[in-house]
């Protein structure tokens, strides 16, 4: 372990500031993916029984036995399904306006499940062309070596600066490879949640179960439908 790390330093210092640069953005794409992970999992975007159970109570007509099965259910499909009911139940718009509204809150979710996955993308696109910058920084630099010896040429002045110069083009490939899959992951992630948002909405909206023994339902305020999607 320890001749790893000691290896690692080596490489860092051969490779010089690009190197750090490019172990800043390591940083940064790791931050990113955990930080999101751990709000998918908070917000259960692999769930979804109790929002199919929902919205069969709702079909059958038992609409706020349905709002009520969906209370403290943390996947946005979910929450865009209980606030869609509770805005018809309510009856404070009228079917175009609550549409409106719930495709508004729907927005503003994905919005926020999207949150640091451009950052991802930029990271996973920048560090080749760093990495890449490195290499010709230090191919110049091998060559500005090699007509420095003028007619002493030494084959390892030439061999050496070419493998340092290498080193940040690989090292931005490892950079980019895993931050690739990551965006690749979480954005599959999120473009799922949206689609199962606009499914669960649709269900709502095409569905007209008894309003008329549930029109005293409360209309919740669409900050409470994003809460946890910070």
């Amino acid at each position: 372990m320890t001749s790893a790390i000691e290896q690692v330093q080596v490489f860092m210092e051969a490779g010089g500031p690009i190197m750090y640069l490019l172990a800043l953005m390591s940083l940064l794409a790791t931050t990113v993916f955990v930080s999101k992970l751990v709000q998918f999992l908070m917000l259960r975007l692999w769930g979804g029984s109790d929002r199919e159970e929902a919205l069969g109570l709702w079909r059958s007509g038992q609409g706020r036995a349905a709002v009520a099965l969906l209370e403290g259910g943390g996947h946005p499909a979910a929450a865009i399904a209980r606030y869609a009911m509770q805005l018809r139940l309510s009856r404070e718009l009228n079917d175009a306006e609550t549409r409106e509204e719930v495709e508004r809150v729907a927005g503003l979710f994905l919005d926020r499940l999207s949150s640091g996955l451009r950052l991802l993308a930029a990271i996973a696109m920048l560090s080749p062309l760093i990495g890449l910058l490195g290499t010709v920084i230090g191919m110049i630099d091998a060559f500005q070596a090699l007509e420095a010896a003028g007619n002493k040429v030494d084959p390892s002045i030439l061999s050496g600066g070419i493998w340092v110069a290498l080193l940040t083009t690989a090292a931005g490939l490892v950079v980019a490879i895993p931050a690739t899959a990551a965006h690749q992951l979480l954005d599959g992630i999120v473009e799922r949640a949206g689609r199962a948002m606009e499914d669960a909405a649709t269900q709502v909206f095409t569905a007209a179960p008894g309003l008329a023994q549930d029109r005293a339902a409360r209309r919740v305020p669409a900050a409470a439908v994003l809460q946890g999607a910070e």
